[in-house]
């Protein structure tokens, strides 16, 4: 197959898998009673969504794997995205494990989650250091230049990984939400990736898997989409922040993030502000923190939030792919 056909192979199998495996995984999640616990202080509209299935990142991951593995498309970066995805979803699986399975509600400690994240983020950097396209050159937006980052480029590329990641998760708390979001991110990458395959062919393997990532969240949508049979839980938020975040590093765009990727900044802001504004002044600038519950506690509905963050992540990747 050529490269759009394997294009398209991707995307059809994993959004088939990923609707297939809904009616398949869901009763087992509900078997195993590994429902969701909604917060009393957030939106009262959430109480009902209570022991709804989570961990369905699941679907999300086989869906994934599946896709690239039939695909017979296989080079060093397919495995080593899918690496990553594995490497941080095994984190979210860890921590949902504990949290629904065991009971216990913190799941794994902030620490424990840091040093998980940390060495699947260092190992990412050295790959990128030494593998990607560029080395530790990042591409600048709308210019035609390189910022070669030097000796400095594992610390700054480890410390945006950590952030990526945890900024896709703290997407993940409406219907919908991080599902489509990232579906619209990761096909802008395969976008970009596709359009630059002439200059080299690294680019190539880059734009399957993000497509097959498209895929498996337009299928999982079928299933999460409002109102949600299933959640992806930590398993499936943390392993996309994975995918997004190698795919970054790997395609030197780690400063296309912003623009493509706005609405997981703004999501991990919000929560940084507003922690940062009550330590000092004991008072809060958002209703509620993640960004989309304030506009929640705000009065818009569900539906209307993650249609607008929807249509922003559009209009954002329009300018993230113009960009390159």
């Amino acid at each position: 197959m050529q490269g759009n056909e394997k294009i398209i192979w991707v995307i059809a199998v994993s959004f088939l898998i990923s609707i297939f495996l809904g009616p398949v995984v869901i009763p087992v999640l509900r078997k195993l009673k590994v429902g969701q616990s909604i917060r009393e202080e957030g939106p009262k509209s959430h109480l009902s969504k209570s022991g709804t299935p989570t961990m369905g990142g699941i679907i999300i991951i086989l869906s994934i794997l599946i896709s690239l593995l039939t695909s017979t498309y296989y080079t060093k970066e397919v495995f080593v995205i899918i690496f990553f995805i594995l490497g941080f979803g095994l984190i979210g699986f860890i921590d949902d494990y504990i949290k629904v399975v065991l009971k216990r509600n913190l799941g794994l400690k902030a620490y424990q989650k840091i040093i998980g994240q940390l060495i699947f983020s260092v190992l990412l950097a050295v790959y990128g250091q030494k593998f990607s396209i560029y080395g530790t050159k990042l591409i600048i937006p709308f210019t035609s230049y390189y910022l070669d980052l030097g000796f400095l480029y594992i610390p700054f590329v480890v410390f945006i990984i950590i952030g990526i990641v945890n900024a896709v998760n703290l997407t993940d708390g409406l219907d919908g939400l991080n599902t489509g979001v990232t579906l619209i991110v990761m096909a802008a990458f395969s976008l970009i990736a596709n359009s630059l395959i002439s200059l080299n062919g690294m680019y190539e393997g880059v734009a399957i898997t993000c497509a097959a990532v498209s895929g498996s969240c337009l299928g999982f949508l079928k299933h999460n989409a409002h109102p949600a049979k299933v959640f992806m839980g930590d398993t499936g938020s943390l392993a996309l922040g994975g995918a997004v975040a190698a795919v970054a590093v790997i395609t030197n765009l780690i400063l296309v993030i912003p623009f493509i990727g706005g609405i997981y900044l703004a999501e991990a802001l919000s929560v940084i502000i507003q922690v940062t504004y009550f330590k000092k002044t004991k008072k809060r600038i958002f209703k509620m923190a993640p960004l989309h519950h304030h506009f929640e506690m705000c009065g818009w509905k569900e539906t209307k939030v993650v249609g607008v963050f929807w249509i922003v992540t559009l209009i954002l990747a329009f300018i993230g792919i113009y960009s390159i």
